[in-house]
This record gives structure tokens, sequence and C-alpha cells, in this order.
């Protein structure tokens, strides 16, 4: 079957924000000693606005992921976080992330299975012959349980960073309640989804076994997802990382029904889904290693299997204190870090290079930027977040740039030239360390 990939979209220049041209005038000062990794935060901090957004006719905002021209909803949300806490004194900031928030819930209520869309009805796909219920607005049908999670997670924050709550109309509650029902549907996979999803490509992290049904699973209370954050497929449908965003969304939620919708029963709902949710990964995710002691798994069916890995995409295990399901100051959290930075985990990866944690998205041996920042983010001592961003700087292969995975030998030797996600993911922990005084 024929796969297309339509050359990437060229984005009109936005003006930058009053406080990005701030941040970018106070890097200059602190990173003054630093002449390459100024150079680099310089290129990627505005990287999203820049090169990737727009702003559309009907006051939405619309954010390609960088060298594909379509919107995956958790990118896209990645891709601004480090603008959100910039917004509450800049109103153009403001309009620009409230008008991706209502993009994102016309969305999820327009096929909340969907993991990336277009920017009209055009019809353009990944793959044209995906066995899937496709619309023309759906660039990629992948149900990935962390996508919706994201578009929540940016409502939230915003409405928390600016007090501001002009986003959360009938279409936002809309949105909750699809995301809501979706979720609830999918703890039963096997007896109620009607999600099916089959590309006859050859590859089989591209598509789900048994006709698109996926692997078995047992009940959990947890939701079954068909792919991970890598667009790749899940060995096991519990994928424990974004079962564990979902709980933490989920309480957000909760607080947005409460005091924005005064929704009392809506609060409750989600209140007994997130209880649930954390039932299932407490009872079936966690794995007794005999060298690291308890862990969380990557992923499990529910039956007794696991999945014991880590991957670079967020959310995964290196990035629970990020996604805020729990800190370093938890012991199964703190052995769970020390296994996904170990050769345990048959994606991380040394060099003479670098060190970190890759995919089996992109080559043996390749590790992902994006790992060494949330590293970096994730990290409780200001050595090891000083030890990342080193050596982030020194492996952008001569691009200014951060990618998606490189050669662990040789950073010349990378995969994707334009990747906006990995470059604010950078930016956000090179920006927490300017604040910190540690640069």
């Amino acid at each position: 079957m024929k796969q297309f990939r339509l050359p990437a979209i060229e984005m009109p220049a936005l003006t930058l924000p009053e406080s990005v041209q701030a941040v970018l005038a106070e890097a200059e000062e602190k990173l003054a000693g630093r002449p390459r990794l100024l150079a680099q935060f310089r290129n990627c901090f505005p990287n999203t606005l820049e090169t990737t957004t727009k702003r559309m006719a009907d006051g939405t905002t619309f954010i390609i992921t960088g060298d594909i021209p379509a919107m995956w909803l958790r990118d896209s949300v990645e891709q601004v976080m480090h603008y959100v806490p910039l917004a509450k004194e800049d109103r153009e900031l403001r309009e620009l992330l409230g008008g991706l928030i209502r993009r994102h819930a016309a969305c999820i209520v327009m096929d909340p299975y969907a993991n990336a869309f277009n920017e009209t009805a055009s019809d353009w796909h990944w793959n044209t012959q995906d066995q899937t219920e496709m619309s023309p607005w759906v660039w990629e049908r992948k149900f990935e349980l962390d996508s919706i999670c994201f578009s929540m997670k940016l409502a939230y924050r915003y409405w928390q960073e600016t007090g501001a709550a002009d986003i959360f109309d009938a279409s936002f509650k809309e949105a909750m309640r699809a995301a809501y029902a979706l979720w609830r549907t999918e703890q039963y996979h096997t007896e109620r989804s009607p999600y099916r999803f089959v590309r006859d490509n050859g590859i089989p992290e591209d598509t789900l076994q048994r006709g698109g049904l996926g692997m078995p699973v047992n009940y959990t209370g947890m939701i079954w997802s068909g792919f991970r954050p890598s667009d790749d497929a899940c060995d096991f449908h519990y994928n424990i990382p974004a079962n564990m965003l979902a709980a933490v969304t989920l309480s957000q939620m909760q607080e947005i029904a409460q005091w924005v919708y005064r929704d009392e029963s809506f609060r409750q709902e989600l209140a007994q889904l997130e209880q649930e949710v954390r039932r299932g990964i407490e009872l079936y995710g966690i794995y007794r290693h005999p060298e690291f002691g308890e862990i969380y798994a990557y992923e499990t069916d529910g039956y007794g299997n696991h999945c014991l890995m880590d991957d670079a995409g967020t959310p995964g295990l290196m990035s629970i204190p990020y996604i805020g399901y729990a800190g370093l100051d938890d012991e199964r959290c703190r052995n769970t870090r020390a296994f996904a930075l170990s050769h345990s985990n048959p994606f991380y990866y040394e060099g003479s290079a670098a060190r970190g944690i890759g995919s089996p998205h992109t080559p043996p041996g390749y590790i992902w930027h994006m790992a060494l920042s949330m590293q970096g983010l994730t990290a409780q001592a200001a050595e090891e977040k000083l030890a990342m961003i080193n050596m982030l700087e020194a492996t952008d292969g001569g691009t200014g740039y951060m990618h998606e995975g490189f050669d662990a030998n040789d950073p010349t030797t990378y995969t994707r030239d334009w990747f906006a996600w990995s470059n604010s993911l950078f930016a956000q922990l090179v920006y927490q360390a300017m604040k910190e005084d540690l640069l």
C-alpha cells in the first residue's frame, strides 16, 4: 500500500510577543559567557512561534510539528509549554495560546481517537490506506491515550498561570465530555470499543495486531491505548506513563468542572475514573526488579506480562515527576529512574559523545535530545541538570538546533532536522536553569 508524505508547509512568520523578546534579551546577558549555548537558545526558544505557528481567521491557532505539515495534539502542547508562564502579562501570547486550546477542543470533539490533524479538511493523511474511520480533517488516527491529556494539561496550566477562564466555553466542556466518554469506553476495549487500526506497510510498529483490535488485555481499571507517544504500537496496551498522565489530567479536569462549570455531578464522575486508573497502576503496573527493587513497568496487559523499558518520548518513565504523578522523594519513582538510566533498559545507550535514552522508533544507539532535556528537567541535583545542558550543547551536530535521535558516537548523524518539540523542551530546560541562576 502506498504511503505518501507531503512536503513541509511554510508557516507565515509571526512577530515575536514582547514577553518572548524579553526572555531572549535576558539570555543575552545570562548566557554571554557561553556563546554556543546562547546561539542554541536564541534559535530554540522562539522556534515554535517563528516556524510552526499560524493564526487562523476564526481566531484559533494551528501548530505543525515541524517537518510534517500536521498538528499533533501532544506535540503542539509541548511546543508551547515554555511560553505559558509568560502569558499572564502578554495579551498577544494569551490570545495565541487560547486559540490553540480552542482548536484542540474542536479536534477532540471531531474525532477523540485521532492523534494528528490537518489545517483544513484537505483529506491529507500520513497513509492513504489506513484501515480505520478517517475524516478529511484527520492526518493520522493512531489512538494514543496521552494525546487528549496534553490538550487538557495546556488548558489547565493556561488557567492557573493567567487566571483567565475565557477558554472554558460550551465547546471545551463538550471536549471534556468526549474525553471522559472515550476513556470509559477504553477501560473495556475488547468489549466496547469501536476503534480498529490496521496499516499494512510491513512495519510491525505501525499497526495493531488481531485485525486492528490489538493484543488481548485483562480489565485493570486503567485505560487502553493503541499506540505510544512515539506513534509506535504498544506491546501491551496499558501504557503506564500514559495512564499516570491520565490520572493527573482527571484531577485537573475535576478542578475545572468544580470551579468553572460548577458541575458537581461531572466532577464526581471524573473523580471515580481517576480512582480506578490510579488503583490499576498501583495493582498491575509495578514490577519487582531483582536489582532495582519495585519499579513501574512501561506497559502491562493485566495478565501478569510487563514491558520493561523506557522510551524517550513524553510521557515516559523518566518524565513521571514532570507529569506530576510522583516526585523523586518517592522510592518507587527513584528506583524507576535508576532502571531507566541503566543498561537494564534496552533503549539506554552510551557512546563516546553522549549517554542517555533512545527509542525503538529510531535506530539502535541513537539517543534522543528530548530524553536528555527531560532528564535535566526532572533532576534533583544541580550537577545533573548542568551535565544534561552540557551534553545537549555539545551534541547539536553543528546545527544550532536539537533533533530527534542522534548517534551516541557521532552527533552529526541524526534524525529530523526540524523537530520543534525537541527545541522547545531544550529551551524549557535552559530557561529553568537561567531562573535558578545555574548558568
